[in-house]
Formats: C-alpha cells, sequence, structure tokens
C-alpha cells in the first residue's frame, strides 16, 4: 500500500476511534489530576507563557522535540535530556506527553534542571539568561492531520525523537514532508506488539518507513523493526537506555527525605521493606496475603505499596483495611506521624517519581502486573538498586530482559504466590542471598552500559 493510501485509510478511521476513546479518556485524563484547559494544547493552542518559554530556548544548531508518552518513557527521555545537556548545552528540548502523571513529572524535570544550569552560569550570563528555560514541557497533539502541523510550526524543531514505540502517522507524515527527521530511541517490540502490528502491516510499513533512524534496545529488535517497514540501514541494535547503569541512581536528596518519612512512620532502619511494585487491580489483596504470612515470621516486616495507577488509591486502601491492614497515604506523611492503628501498618505510595528511590530503600521488590495480568511491569529499576526482584509468570511484554536476568541468576520467577511466599522467605533470611541476587542482576545489565551515551551520540549533530 502506498503512504499516500496508507494515511487516507488512517484518517477515515480515526475520528471514528477518537469518538469511541474519548469518554475513557477523559475520565482518565480527570482521575490523574488532568485540568479541562490541556486538551486544548493537545489541538495546539498554547498558552502565553508556553509560547513564550519556547521562543527562549538555545537557538543552537538542536532543537529537538522529544515525545514520551506516559511516566515509564518520560524516565528514559530525562535519562537522554540530562546527557543530551551535559554533552550540548546549547540544545533546546521541547518534551511532550500524554498523561497527566507524566506531565507532572516532566514539569518538575523540566524545573530542575532549569535550576542546575543556572546554577553552572557566571553572575553576568546568569542576568542574561535568568528566564531561558532548556526544557519546555507540552502534552503531545492529537494526531489530526492539521494539529501535527501546526505544533511544528510552533516548535520548529531540527529533528523529533520518539522514545520506544510510540509513532504517529500524521505527525510522522508531516515531519517527513518538511525534511524534519524523525528517530525512534531506546524502541523494542514484544512478540505481542509485532503480532498486533503485524496484522495491520499493509498500511503500517509506509509509516514506519518514513523513519529516518531506529536505535533498538536488542539484536532481535532489528529484524522485527524491518519487518515493519524500515530500512535495515537505519536501524542500529543500541542497547536499553533504562537498563543502562549510567546516571541511574537515586537522587541522594531524595533518598534523604524518604528515609526520613519512613523514621516519621516509626519504621526503623533495621526493619525488613517489602514493596510490592507498579502493582494493577487483585494484585495488592493476592501478594499482601502473602506479607500477611510472612510477618508471622518475620514481625518486623514492613509493607509498601506502589500502585501503577495512583487514581486507585482509596480502593486499594479498602481492600487491604479488609485484610487487617491499616494503609496510610505516602501523601500525608507531612511532618507528623498519622494514626496508623493495628499492629499491621502498610505506607501506600500514591506520589509519581519515587519508585526508583522506593526501590533503592527496600529490602525485597516484587514486580507488578505479573501475576494477574498479563505482560508484566519492568523490574530494570529495581535490579540497578542491587535488590533482590521477584516476578510472576506473566512478564511477556519483557522477554528478553527476563531472559538475560534469569540466565544470570540476577531475578526469581515463581508460577504463582505459594512460591512466592517460599522465595522470599528464603531471601528475608538471608543478607548474603539477598546480596547474591543484588549483584548478579546489576552485572546482568552491564551489557546495555553506555547505551544514554551512545544515543546521545546518534542524535547529535556531527
Amino acid at each position: 500500500m502506498s503512504k499516500s493510501l496508507s494515511l487516507l485509510l488512517y484518517n477515515l478511521l480515526l475520528p471514528v476511534g477518537l469518538v469511541f476513546m474519548l469518554p475513557g479518556a477523559l475520565r482518565k485524563m480527570r482521575a490523574r489530576g488532568g485540568r479541562w484547559q490541556d486538551m486544548a494544547q493537545r489541538f495546539g493552542f498554547l498558552s502565553e507563557a508556553k509560547r513564550i518559554a519556547i521562543t527562549r530556548l538555545p537557538n543552537g544548531r538542536n532543537r529537538i522535540w522529544l515525545h514520551a508518552v506516559s511516566v515509564g518513557e518520560i524516565g528514559i527521555a530525562t535519562k537522554l535530556i540530562t546527557r543530551l545537556l551535559k554533552d550540548s548545552p546549547k540544545t533546546g528540548i521541547v518534551l511532550t506527553t500524554t498523561t497527566p502523571t507524566g506531565y507532572a513529572l516532566a514539569e518538575e524535570f523540566a524545573q530542575k534542571t532549569g535550576r542546575a544550569v543556572q546554577g553552572t552560569l557566571t553572575k553576568k550570563r546568569k542576568a542574561a539568561d535568568s528566564a531561558a528555560p532548556r526544557v519546555v514541557v507540552l502534552y503531545s497533539p492529537i494526531d489530526l492531520p492539521l494539529v501535527g502541523a501546526r505544533f511544528l510550526d510552533l516548535i520548529q524543531p531540527t529533528q523529533i525523537v520518539l522514545v520506544e514505540a510510540e509513532v504517529w502517522p500524521n505527525l510522522v507524515a508531516a515531519a517527513h514532508r518538511r525534511g524534519t527527521p524523525v528517530s525512534m530511541v531506546n524502541a523494542r517490540l514484544s512478540l505481542r506488539s509485532e503480532a498486533r502490528f503485524q496484522q495491520f502491516g499493509f498500511f503500517i510499513r509506509p509509516v514506519f518507513a518514513m523513519l529516518d533512524q531506529v536505535l533498538v534496545q536488542e539484536q532481535g529488535d532489528v529484524a522485527r523493526f524491518a519487518a515493519l517497514g524500515v530500512d535495515v540501514a537505519r536501524i542500529q541494535h543500541i542497547g536499553s537506555i533504562k537498563f543502562d547503569p549510567q546516571g541511574a541512581d537515586a537522587d541522594e536528596a531524595q533518598l534523604k527525605q524518604l528515609r526520613g518519612l519512613l523514621q516519621q512512620f516509626g519504621i526503623s532502619d533495621t526493619q525488613s521493606i517489602l514493596l510490592l511494585a507498579s502493582t494493577h487491580r487483585g494484585e495488592e489483596v493476592l501478594l499482601a496475603e502473602v506479607y500477611l504470612k510472612l510477618q508471622e515470621k518475620y514481625p518486623d516486616l514492613v509493607l509498601l505499596v506502589v500502585p501503577r495507577h495512583v487514581e486507585r488509591a482509596a480502593e486499594i486502601i479498602e481492600a487491604l483495611q479488609a485484610l487487617g491492614i491499616t494503609t496510610v497515604r505516602r501523601s500525608q506523611l507531612n511532618g507528623s506521624r498519622p494514626a496508623a492503628s493495628g499492629s499491621r501498618p502498610a505506607l501506600l505510595i500514591d506520589t509519581t517519581g519515587e519508585l526508583r528511590a522506593w526501590q533503592c530503600l527496600a529490602t525485597a521488590v516484587v514486580v507488578g502486573k505479573s501475576f494477574l495480568s498479563e505482560g508484566g511491569q519492568n523490574p530494570a529499576e529495581a535490579v540497578m538498586a542491587l535488590k533482590p526482584v521477584l516476578f510472576g509468570p506473566h512478564m511477556e511484554n519483557f522477554e528478553a530482559l527476563v531472559d538475560l536476568l534469569l540466565k544470570h541468576e540476577g531475578a526469581i520467577q515463581v508460577p504463582d504466590t505459594t512460591r512466592l511466599e517460599v522465595e522470599l522467605s528464603r531471601l528475608l533470611i538471608d543478607p548474603v542471598l539477598r546480596e547474591h541476587y543484588g549483584q548478579a542482576g546489576h552485572a546482568a545489565l552491564a551489557t546495555h552500559e553506555g547505551a544514554t551515551a551512545k544515543t546521545v551520540a546518534r542524535l547529535l549533530p556531527k
């Protein structure tokens, strides 16, 4: 199928899809803290403040529009941007995202980046550059034909960088017509995603063929993207930015703050912490039942729950309460210890951008979406925190990473919660075993070391 016919078919189907998806998208937006005016931004109507911020970006040879769909991709984007600005301080970045939680995290990063840059300037330059941003955050455009073109007019990027596999046909086509290069970085395709794309390959391939370069995480991804229409000469195996140990350490100031919160909650440095990371509906109760059995043998064991979607906090608290677990929200720890009656208090993390740091403070980490849902969540950050990591049978979205970790004894996969209890009990009683799994997992990810720097080298002008 030709590119023109592919886009025509896409644009005939897109309005129908938007009508069906809009109600659910609006509900999610409101539940996750979004505002109605944010929707206007997605159609290219920016506030004056955002317009001015874009015009004040550095006028170097490179202005990058970098798109990261949600929180996980924002984490990759911020790591990439940090290295970009280190290697090329005159690069201007416009970072777009789709979700309110991703937007909030991106805004926080942009503000910190601005302060960090200001701290390196001389007094004379500070006066001139005091209001000049390095990163401007926007909501991503709805992929209607004229909206992407409007964003291109506003941003005037020298290139577009897409994180992982977020490809929008109209935006890519508009950039292609203007001669604006489009790269995909940290790209990966699970077997399930590849099969889904292949079902619509007749009009997907012309879109992927317009990509100027694709930097993939695993060698096997080269053939997968080539099958989707990308010229194999434009595909490079770089490794994973997220798995790159360089620049992956948690912020020391944040760690200090969270240690203080644990003390405020009554948790001492000598207590063991079981962290449930990125859990999905139903997993909190399933895994909390394991925690209750373990606590009979290890009375000082503490439970921390980090749900994938924080808007479910009230639902989770009610479910844990039914098990006899009194749960306190992390957002309620604001200077005085909240009331947490009962002998089994737990802490629910209802804030964003802290998972990496909480994993550094945990004794063991159980990865969510791996017991009751298919796909799994990414275990890489917990592994890089040198912690023993456990997950259930459903890690389909991370097959290559899971195989790598299991091969090096860098993680533990269990078939069910019965086995999970056994493995956690072994780890809690044996610090040497915990150290073994932490070090082995970290060593396994060493194959991705330098991926961030290699990606930046491919993006910056020669």
